[in-house]
C-alpha cells in the first residue's frame, strides 16, 4: 500500500466536518464504530452506555456541521474529498476517566484540573486507508491545533509495540510511541510495561 503524506491530507477541526463524514471514518462494524471515542470521555465504564448513547455523545462533543462553533473534540483528515481519519484532542480536563487512571498519574505530581494541559487520546483511521501513515499526520496536526488554542503542553498515553507481538486495533487506538516521537513528544513516565506517557511542552514556542 502506498504511504499517504501529511501534505496530501487536509486536516480540519471536526466541527467543520459533516456528521456523515465523521461516521464514515468510524464505520459501523469494528471497534471504532462501537466505542465512538467515549473511553476517556465517560467518567464510568463507557460500555455501560448503549451504542446510540455513545454515538450521540460523540456527535454532541464534535459539534460537527457547525463550522462557527468555538468547541469541538478532535480533528478529521481528508484525502481529497474522502474523510479518512480522526484524532481526539481536547483539554485534559475534558476526559473525566483520565483522573483515576494509574497509567496516567503514576509517579507524577500534577494539578489534574490544569486546563492548559491538553491530551491526545484516540485515533481512528477509516477502513481501506489504514497502515498508510495517516496516524502520523494526525498526531503532528494536534500540535499546532492545541498551541493555537492556548495549550501550554500536550500529552498522550501511547502503547509500546514489540516486534512479533500482535496488538489489536482496539488496543492501539491511543497511538504508538513511534507516532508521538515523530511528532516531537518525549517520554515523561512509564507507568506500566506497555504504556508510556508522552508529552510536548508548547509554552513560549510561538
Amino acid at each position: 500500500m502506498t504511504a499517504i503524506t501529511r501534505e496530501q491530507l487536509t486536516i480540519v477541526p471536526a466541527n467543520q466536518a459533516s456528521w456523515q463524514d465523521v461516521q464514515a471514518v468510524f464505520g459501523t462494524t469494528d471497534y471504532p464504530g462501537r466505542c465512538y471515542c467515549q473511553r476517556f470521555k465517560t467518567a464510568g465504564w463507557h460500555w455501560d452506555l448503549s451504542d446510540d448513547e455513545r454515538r450521540d455523545r460523540l456527535r454532541e462533543q464534535t459539534h460537527c456541521d457547525d463550522p462557527d462553533s468555538p468547541e469541538t473534540s478532535g480533528l478529521i483528515a481528508y484525502l481529497e474529498d474522502e474523510p479518512v481519519g480522526w484524532v481526539a484532542v481536547d483539554p485534559r480536563t475534558a476526559y473525566p476517566r483520565l483522573r483515576g487512571l494509574r497509567t496516567v498519574w503514576s509517579g507524577r505530581q500534577e494539578d489534574k484540573a490544569d486546563d492548559s494541559v491538553w491530551a491526545v487520546t484516540c485515533f481512528t483511521v477509516r477502513k481501506g486507508y489504514r497502515k498508510r501513515g495517516i496516524t502520523y499526520a494526525l498526531a503532528a496536526a494536534t500540535v499546532d491545533y492545541a498551541r493555537e488554542r492556548g495549550a501550554l503542553a500536550l500529552e498522550a498515553y501511547a502503547m509500546i509495540t514489540e516486534p512479533g507481538k500482535e496488538i489489536t486495533w482496539g488496543e492501539l487506538h491511543v497511538g504508538s510511541v513511534q507516532v508521538f516521537e515523530e511528532a516531537g513528544f518525549t517520554a515523561v513516565s512509564r507507568p506500566s510495561k506497555r504504556r508510556v506517557v508522552m508529552r510536548l511542552d508548547l509554552g513560549g514556542s510561538g
